[in-house]
């Protein structure tokens, strides 16, 4: 055993050496230690830890740097089994008992002694000297240029039950799990950018003094205001709801293509990416596809004003609200992901699928996407028809149940992930196995009250990031207390428990798309078996509602949109849910508008006027006087011919209602 140790070496545990190199070298290096093939570590003074592996290579590990600052006279790029092997050597010598070391249960440190309790520490207490020597001064340098440009960070800041720093910059995640280390930092970044990507986290944590978010660069630069590119798009927009999409052309639709590709130059990706939803739209109008939905290209134009309002008020962050400091793709380096299951959706012409990838290191969610066009000639496929379907060369019911390994992944700013083609390039698939047990907070949640606490206070979803899945979690279940079906609404909900005993409801909605699926989920919760939710976690008329994409039963994923069967499976009905007026009224008010829109502003007649003018009187009889004023100076608007007074009402009411859904929709049924 050796005299002295390296408590930075000590702290690292078997997935953080995953994610510095990769498990398998892990697991190659802890079996030939466990056989006493493993390096003999030495301890210099100065800290440096050297060793002789049996197959005569020789490893070098200084202090002040990560294992990529070592050196192994191997000569393998990156880092290699030798350097592990020396870093488990030296755990296990400084262990107190005689136990081998190995992958410990649940990523667990590599040693058979308990490890101290990590101190609470931030990244930005160590000064630019530490940082150059940890990353060099090329990689200091190339972050100074991304901060001359300026960039936004979200911070998950030290806590007793969450220890590691974690950083999540526009291009990457950057995670710091030894304590005053920077050379150990793990990201997601490509390996030429992992330098420049720990810097800026390092920066981030510096300026922020405890705050979630910080907004890095020069603060003397002068405000260039709104991009006039947002004011055209704006201007397009406001032509549609003038002319409605019944009315709009190819002229219109052109000119927005051409403005979503300036907004994406100008690195305005929430607005590049809403325009090209309202494109999407029009375009399914004009195919008389059934992709066309009159509500969402509403919320679409309402969402387009709402981000040009913020981001026009003195100290807005221009970077949440329009993501003008986002990277739009950022290449990964050899990532591994957990699948939490899968949506499909669907169409009379169309099938798609989100397939969602949990990336521990990052502790963020990563969605995967696939569309199909149905054949005229053929019998449009079920889900679990699709789970048949090839997707990077794997089966999409194996890459919606499995551990990914890719080395040529994408992910975009809104974390939508793209992979190479073909086998090689998506790597390998293997089973979940308990690797959902093992994800960090908060990808796994076991207090349900504890998160829903934390999202109080943020921005409507009109002008956040528009992050895709940002709601999505696996939840932890200690109980499930039944399960019942209404007929009415077609509609599965179960009560259960979180791990500390929070009730939630767990909710499906049948979809003749995926007919077996609420037979597989009521199976599932019937079972007794199921421990786990993936889900989108929220707020509805004063509960927690799980929506869910797959269920964890023993080391069984099941995915229900992927099920078999044709939905016969008898039920235990439920009582109808109880009246809420108010959600109602501002539902209809929300479809008035979004007739309106579609018909255009200059084109009023007497059915669409009548019915803002009844849901008017109905918004005023539930007390949202103020909603109703603006219904009722919009129909005056179009009754009097004043289209640009119409086109204002309609972008103030259509935003006040839509936040206002939000709010009762997360408030409601609180005492």
């Amino acid at each position: 055993m050796t005299a002295a140790t390296r408590t930075d070496l000590l702290a690292l545990d078997t997935d953080t050496l995953a994610a510095l190199a990769n498990r398998g070298l892990v697991k190659r290096a802890a079996r030939e230690v466990a056989a006493g093939d493993g390096p003999l570590p030495e301890l210099d003074p100065n800290g440096t830890l050297r060793g002789t592996c049996p197959d005569g290579n020789t490893v070098v590990l200084p202090p002040g740097t990560g294992l990529d600052g070592g050196s192994c006279t191997c000569g393998a790029p990156g880092v290699c089994r030798h350097r592990i092997a020396l870093v488990l050597a030296h755990q296990h010598a400084a262990a107190d008992g005689p136990t081998p070391p190995g992958p410990a249960p649940g990523g667990g440190p590599a040693t058979s002694g308990a490890p101290a309790p990590a101190p609470m520490w931030s990244p930005g207490a160590l000064d630019d000297e530490a940082l150059t020597a940890a990353v060099g001064a090329r990689a200091v340098a190339a972050a100074r240029r991304t901060l001359a440009r300026g960039c936004t960070a979200r911070l998950h800041h030290a806590r007793p039950d969450d220890p590691q720093p974690v950083a999540e910059l526009a291009a990457c995640t950057v995670r710091f799990p030894v304590p005053g280390e920077l050379g150990f930092a793990v990201t997601d970044a490509a390996q030429d950018r992992r330098g420049e990507m720990i810097a800026l986290a390092v920066w981030a944590f510096r300026a922020a003094d405890g705050r979630p978010t910080v907004t890095l660069g020069d603060p003397s630069a002068p405000d260039p205001g709104i991009p006039a590119v947002l004011d055209t798009a704006l201007d397009l927009a406001r032509d549609l709801l003038l002319d409605g999409a019944v009315h709009a052309g190819p002229v219109l639709t052109a000119s927005l293509r051409r403005v979503r590709g300036e907004l994406a130059d100008r690195s305005l990706h929430w607005p590049a990416d809403l325009v090209a939803d309202l494109i999407g739209q029009l375009d399914a109008y004009a195919s008389r596809s059934a992709d066309h939905r009159p509500g969402e290209t509403a919320l679409l134009l309402a969402e387009l004003h709402a981000r040009h309002r913020a981001a026009a008020r003195p100290g807005a962050s221009r970077s949440e609200i329009l993501g003008v400091r986002e990277t739009a793709e950022t290449p990964l380096r050899r990532v591994r992901l957990t699948a939490l299951g899968c949506r499909i959706r669907g169409t009379a012409t169309t099938r798609s699928a989100e397939i969602y990838l949990a990336h521990p290191a990052a502790g963020t969610v990563l969605v995967l996407r696939r569309g199909w066009d149905v054949p005229a000639d053929g019998s449009p496929p079920t889900g679990h028809a699709l789970g048949a379907r090839r997707i990077a060369g794997h089966r999409l019911d194996a890459l919606a149940r499995g551990n990914v390994v890719s080395e040529s992944a994408v992910r975009s700013a809104a974390r939508e992930l793209r992979l190479g083609r073909g086998r090689a390039a998506a790597g390998t698939v293997t089973p979940v196995g308990g690797s959902w047990t093992d994800l960090p907070a908060p990808l796994l949640l076991t207090d349900l009250d504890a998160h829903l606490r934390t999202l109080e206070g943020r921005p409507p979803w009109l002008i956040r990031p528009r992050i895709a899945a940002e709601s999505l979690h696996v939840v932890r279940l200690s109980a499930v207390e039944g399960i019942r079906y209404d007929a009415g609404e077609q509609r599965l909900e179960a009560p259960v428990r979180d791990a500390v005993g929070n009730p939630a409801t767990l909710a499906a909605t049948h979809d003749p798309v995926c007919p077996g699926s609420l037979d597989a989920l009521a199976a599932a919760l019937g079972s007794g078996a199921v421990t786990h939710v993936s889900a989108v976690v929220r707020r509805a008329a004063g509960r927690t509602v799980l929506e869910p994409a797959a269920l964890l039963a023993g080391d069984t994923v099941i995915v229900p949109d992927l099920a078999p069967g044709t939905g016969s499976t008898a039920l235990s009905p439920a009582a109808p849910p109880p009246a809420d007026p108010v959600a109602a009224d501002l539902a209809e008010a929300l479809a008035a508008l979004a007739d309106t829109a579609h018909r255009g502003l200059r084109h009023p007649d007497g059915p669409t006027l009548t019915r803002l003018d009844r849901t008017a009187a109905q918004l005023d009889r539930g007390g949202l006087a103020t909603t109703a004023g603006l219904l009722r100076a919009l129909a005056h608007a179009m009754r009097a011919g004043d289209p640009e007074a119409a086109a204002r009402t309609w972008s103030d009411a259509v935003v006040r209602v839509a936040v206002t859904v939000e709010a009762h929709r997360e408030s409601a049924g609180r005492p």
